[in-house]
């Protein structure tokens, strides 16, 4: 009788030393939660045969360096292949076999692939074979024919081999739909209910049996206890026991304490230690026991106390065992910190990780509970009636240790005191991380308040009350299927159950690293980012936008992985992780476009590389080469954005191109882009368009003093889009390019930078023209900001309204100094002219005449 094919759950789980445990963790301290899992899935790699073991893990290496197969050999052991399997070690074996078949002809198509491109070569070079009537040299002919012939053979084991995959792949298919058939019907198998006295007396009728299976296991302990007492080995193997024990009780309080320390002297504060913290926990602590039980094994196998195979597997997998529960227990109290709230990661009260301070290590020693009787069920192939009370002691068990966690989480209900009023408590203070955390379940009340048997904790969230209520019906269901003599399904539920908990704990730990780490690096207030301002002169809302946008795109891949550890049957290890990642790398098809994963991380590397790189190199420009050329400021800055323009163009036409996107394939775009801009965006590539014209022609530069319309002002940056016009009173119109094209455009420093002051000066018609003249013209002489060429003018223009006008002239370096110049030389030609006695207007003379006497008043 074969193994039963559905063990009790998360014993898939507890085999870590099948695979390279130790050099797996020394390389990513990062999957330490998913390494101290350990072991293959339940329903492809979990408890294999050393032969199916060796045939899984083989094309690692010699895979890739041996040669490849025949196709004669190829579909010789494709034939070979079995069309059933009736136990699980067969169906594990021809699994492999149909692996390995796959594999080799994936390396006999890769090899004559290029055979055949080498070929096609040689025939391209020979030419197309002579028209009828035409004649050739017979060696070239007599080469083609042996070349096309050559070909052919290749081609037909390519197309062959091609066969073989997909009959292999078939076959796979076939031997895993029957392989899930036999579990799910295995999985829905009903036994008598353990409330009923049939399901204790098959038990008690089969234990006859199932003693005289353990009988082997029990000579197997009893010759290593012998052995290990002997006088030669018991000093040696007691002190091996001691030191392994010590070592895996004292390894995770010692780890984190020492790394504490560390943190708070080597790191700044912030949440980024916190979040390493716990990693730097699990993970060493992992280590550190999965290598003192890796030492313990080797050191007894070597004194002989593991005399027979069966106390080496049951010693290797408890190892694991050990392994996996350093994993929950290190991470449920690095998640917990009850001893440092400052460093808790989730948003837990202290009264709740208080309460739920032993559950860590209860979770551990129920998973040592629930291995035991199903590992001795695998090992020794017990009764039927074993695996069922197996699989009800693990539902039981597991499910009391997930019903007193939710019990524990409702925590005691406060009782507050009738009749009083409860004040508002004073806030909580500030952690040395900087985080505000709530008081301390031992703080006194506040004056003023209402005392309480017991605190008072923040309302969970709607979400948070929905996932407890539905673990809270899992439960009751579970209970269900073991009061009704579905034990199989209890127990796969309940260990589902635990595992997805295991992996939603330590990917809630590797999301806010990912997020404190990218925060911390990147953002604007971080060490790294300042200097990268300094450097590349980025801003800080860039930095800040930069973080947050590579924080969420690895947490994303981060719930990748996520899922593919959950979906799998009863857990998976990052062996499995990165096989299921594999399965990916061909790329997701979406109608005719292949988007390859290497492709997008490829094309995500040319637009920051590309953009970096165009960033620095117009920087150079900027700030180095065109500062030493003859170039107006205005020319430099159109070059420089012309050339950004260009450079970002090129840069996302090569990200286009590394996604396998090219110009041919974006005809559609264009297209559809042309029957937008027939419709709307005809205002938007007007302005481009007219941008590319003012940077390409500069009939307006920055610096130039124009005016447009009602609009004066000097220009500060033109854009593909619009362009910017300073005014005097500092404010800033932005206005469409399409206007510099389509409108009349005033540019007083287009040809000319210099300023022209003119002013208007009317006289009285008696005053002395040559002496105004001389007067005026003085004035503008002896201004330091009036140019000597071309000099100052002075105009009689006529006279207007009985006064004589004269027209001054004077040139400045710059139109912006025109009004402060006509200033600077009214005041003193105001002043020159007073002091010569040239008045600028003379005093009318007003004559009062008395009115005539009125008539007869003399003869009155």
């Amino acid at each position: 009788m074969g193994r039963p094919f559905l063990r009790p759950p998360l014993r898939p789980l507890l085999r870590p030393v099948q695979h390279p445990l130790l050099l797996a963790l020394s390389r990513a301290l990062l999957l330490a939660a998913l390494w101290g899992a350990g072991g293959a899935s339940a329903l492809t790699t979990a408890d294999q045969a050393p032969g199916a073991a060796a045939a899984a893990n083989a094309p690692a290496t010699p895979s890739q360096t041996a040669p490849p197969p025949d196709i004669t050999e190829l579909q010789a052991q494709l034939a070979k292949l079995a069309t059933t399997a009736d136990t699980d070690e067969e169906a594990r074996a021809l699994v492999a076999q149909v692996e390995a078949i796959s594999a080799g002809a994936s390396r006999l198509i890769s090899a004559r692939t290029s055979q055949l491109n080498d070929l096609n070569a040689r025939l391209t070079e020979l030419g197309d074979a002579p028209a009828a009537g035409t004649t050739e040299d017979p060696d070239i002919t007599r080469q083609r024919a042996a070349l096309t012939r050559q070909r052919n053979a290749v081609d037909a084991d390519i197309r062959l081999a091609r066969l073989v995959t997909v009959d292999a792949r078939q076959r796979g298919t076939e031997v895993l739909s029957k392989r899930q058939k036999v579990a799910t019907d295995r999985l829905l198998e009903r036994s008598d209910s353990p409330l009923s006295g049939a399901f204790w007396r098959v038990l008690a009728e089969a234990w006859p049996a199932d003693l005289a299976r353990l009988q082997p296991l029990n000579d197997e302990l009893r010759q290593g206890w012998a052995r290990a007492a002997a006088p030669g080995n018991r000093g040696a193997v007691l002190l091996t026991l001691l030191a392994t024990l010590a070592g895996v009780l004292l390894a995770n309080v010692v780890i984190e304490r020492s790394l504490v320390r560390l943190c708070q002297r080597v790191l700044p504060r912030g949440r980024l230690r916190r979040s390493l913290l716990v990693i730097a926990v699990v993970g060493l602590n992992v280590l550190v026991v999965a290598v003192l039980m890796h030492l313990a094994v080797s050191a007894l196998g070597g004194r002989g106390v593991l005399p027979g195979p069966l106390t080496d597997e049951l010693a290797t997998v408890f190892s694991g065992v050990v392994i996996f529960m350093a994993c929950v227990v290190s991470l449920g109290r690095a998640l917990l910190a009850v001893d440092r709230p400052s460093w808790r990661l989730p948003p837990i009260p202290d009264a709740t990780a208080q309460r739920l301070r032993p559950f860590p290590l209860l979770i551990a020693l129920a998973i040592l509970l629930t291995w035991l009787p199903g590992e001795l069920h695998d090992m020794l192939e017990t009764s039927r009636a074993w695996a069922a009370a197996a699989d009800g002691l693990s539902a039981a068990v597991m499910s009391a240790v997930i019903a007193a966690l939710l019990v524990r989480l409702r925590g005691p209900r406060p009782l507050i005191a009738s009749g009083a009023a409860a004040d508002e408590a004073p806030p909580a203070p500030a952690d040395a991380e900087g985080i505000e955390q709530p008081a301390p379940a031992g703080t006194p009340a506040a004056p003023g308040t209402a005392t309480a048997t017991a605190p008072e904790e923040p309302e969970r969230p709607l979400w948070v009350a929905l996932l407890l209520a539905g673990v809270a019906v899992v439960l009751i269901a579970i209970w269900a299927m073991m009061a009704l003599g579905y034990l199989s399904l209890a127990s796969t539920t309940a260990g589902r159950m635990t595992w997805s908990g295991i992996v939603i704990a330590a990917f809630y730990v590797l999301f806010k690293f990912a997020d404190d780490l990218f925060m911390g690096l990147f953002s604007a207030k971080s060490g790294f980012g300042q200097r990268l301002q300094k450097s590349f002169g980025f801003a800080p809302s860039t930095l800040n936008q930069a973080a947050v946008v590579l924080s969420a795109l690895a947490r994303l891949a981060l719930f990748f992985y996520m899922v593919i550890a959950l979906v799998e049957p009863l857990g998976t290890d990052p062996a499995k992780v990165v096989q299921r990642t594999g399965e990916f790398s061909d790329g997701v098809k979406i109608g005719e476009f292949q988007l390859v994963p290497s492709a997008i991380l490829t094309a995500v590397g040319v637009l920051v590389g590309g953009f970096i790189a165009l960033r620095v190199a117009r920087r150079w420009l900027l700030k180095r080469y065109l500062p030493t050329t003859a170039m107006e400021p205005g020319m430099q800055s159109s070059i420089t954005t012309l050339l950004g323009y260009a450079g970002g163009i090129l840069v996302v036409a090569l990200a286009l191109s590394a996604l396998g996107i090219g110009v041919n394939r974006i005809a559609w775009i264009a297209s559809a882009l042309s029957v937008g801009i027939g419709f709307g965006l005809q205002a938007i590539v007007q302005n481009f368009i007219s941008g590319l014209i003012l940077l390409a022609e500069r009939p307006v530069k920055v610096g130039d003093w124009v005016s447009l319309g009602g609009t004066e002002g000097d220009v500060r940056r033109i854009s593909v889009r619009a362009t910017e016009i300073a005014l005097g009173d500092r404010s800033t119109v932005i206005v469409p390019n399409s206007e510099f094209i389509t409108k009349t455009v005033r540019n007083m420093t287009l040809a000319n930078a210099e300023g022209r002051v003119l002013i208007r000066l009317p006289m009285p018609l008696d005053s002395d023209p040559q002496r105004v003249r001389d007067v005026i013209l003085a004035a503008c002489s002896a201004n330091a900001r009036v140019l000597t060429t071309p000099g100052p003018s002075l105009t009689l223009e006529g006279i207007e309204n009985g006064q004589l006008i004269f027209q001054a002239i004077a040139y400045v370096p710059g139109p912006r100094l025109a009004s402060s110049v006509k200033s600077e030389l009214l005041f003193t030609i105001l002043a020159d002219l007073r002091e010569a006695g040239l008045p600028l207007s003379t005093t009318p003379s007003v004559v009062i005449a008395s009115p005539p006497p009125p008539a007869g008043a003399g003869l009155a």
